[in-house]
């Protein structure tokens, strides 16, 4: 008599976790906490230079975080620690050297987080479990450089140095953070934490004890040690790879990155950021539209649209129209070129209503005179970051 045999490992996908990891929650077949951490989507810019000031410039989920240390370029590069199925870093380059920071000083690069994401963590409960942090990074500068958790919603942080040990060299780390059983995370969209790489800072944030167990929020204790990037425009930083864990690992125990498609991964990024631009195109006026938007005049003197998100929004975006490539002068954005009477036309179009999941637009002019539908060559984006 002949047995079936059966492979109970078939159809299981996920990471199997080590019998040596400690931890509460494994995570099997989840998606990654840490959207973009392989650096792929970048829906704004491919490069900006000469940054100064806050901003989201390239890659989607990553901020930049400045006040008054040096000039910068940031880029997705192609340099990539080898054999580990990245294709793309985030790079910041120094252009304009601060070797003498004033004490408020600081540039930080950072990646939010929802509270309702976090639930898991059981921040604030006699249950909460400790955090770990992965990622590949490379710089020119080697010494201590600073990683920080800051919890938004009861402004605690907690900070861990890492050790830069080769220059130009990627290299593999794994930070751990303590469970804080104080402050729960709200439990909804809201901006809950941030995961904070220091770059470099004056004394208001480095002149203290460096606070690696939580603590209610305190300047001093932040990033104490960081080396300061700023001081040369020789340097230059890396970083791709970001995974966060529930639970302690170790570099032995850690679970393997979790790779997702192109595809899922712009799908998450465009809950807070999505544009109408083909990927690969910065959002600019001037630019050919993927296609005609139709607006049907309703009042003699004003044309009205309606426009489909690709994906829900975090919250009711900041929606921007940027007119499109035919004829037509006017600013670069809230215009848009309207087709009437043979001729391209360029007018102002307004966001007049916009929730998670579409956007009214409103285009007027006097030349609306009649009842029917009106082309409009335009592009938008819409914005609902953290």
């Amino acid at each position: 008599m002949a047995f079936a045999t059966i492979d109970l490992t078939k159809g299981i996908t996920g990471v199997l976790p080590s019998a040596n990891a400690t931890y509460s929650t494994p995570r099997l077949n989840a998606q990654p906490l840490i959207i973009n951490g392989d650096m792929a989507v970048a829906q704004r810019a491919t490069s900006t230079s000469s940054i100064t000031s806050d901003g989201f410039h390239t890659l989607d989920r990553f901020q930049t975080h400045i006040s008054s240390l040096g000039t910068w370029t940031q880029s997705q590069d192609t340099d990539v620690p080898s054999g580990q199925g990245f294709a793309n870093s985030l790079k910041m380059d120094c252009t304009t050297a601060d070797a003498s920071p004033s004490a408020g000083d600081f540039c930080i690069i950072r990646t939010k987080f929802e509270g309702q994401d976090l639930q898991l963590f059981k921040k604030g409960t006699s249950n909460a479990e400790k955090f770990t942090l992965a990622f590949w990074v490379k710089s020119s500068k080697t010494g201590t450089h600073i990683v920080e958790l800051f919890d938004i919603d009861n402004s605690r942080t907690v900070s861990q140095a890492y050790t830069i040990s080769s220059a130009d060299t990627w290299e593999k780390k794994v930070v751990n953070f303590p469970a804080d059983t104080t402050g729960a995370f709200g439990d909804d969209n809201g901006r809950s934490l941030d995961i904070q790489f220091w770059l470099g800072t004056g004394t208001t944030y480095s002149s203290g004890t460096l606070q690696t167990t939580w603590a209610g929020q305190t300047n001093a204790n932040r990033a104490v040690g960081q080396v300061n990037l700023a001081d040369s425009t020789s340097n230059n930083w890396y970083i791709t790879g970001l995974q966060l864990e529930v639970g302690e690992y170790t570099s032995s125990t850690l679970p393997p990155f979790q790779h997702e498609s192109y595809e899922d991964n712009l799908q998450r990024c465009q809950r807070y950021y999505e544009k109408s631009f083909e990927q690969g195109t910065t959002p600019a006026a001037g630019t050919s539209a993927p296609d005609g938007r139709v607006f049907g005049s309703w009042d003699g003197a004003s044309a009205r649209t309606q426009i489909d998100f690709a994906t829900t929004k975090r919250a009711s975006p900041t929606v921007t129209v940027y007119r499109g490539s035919n004829a037509g002068s006017g600013t670069a954005t809230g215009t848009a070129n309207f087709i009437y009477s043979g001729a391209w036309n360029n007018h102002t179009c307004v966001s007049n209503h916009a929730d998670d999941s579409q956007v009214s637009l409103t285009g007027s002019t006097s030349n609306f005179t009649t009842n029917g539908a009106f082309v409009a060559d335009m592009n938008f984006t819409a914005d609902a970051e953290l």
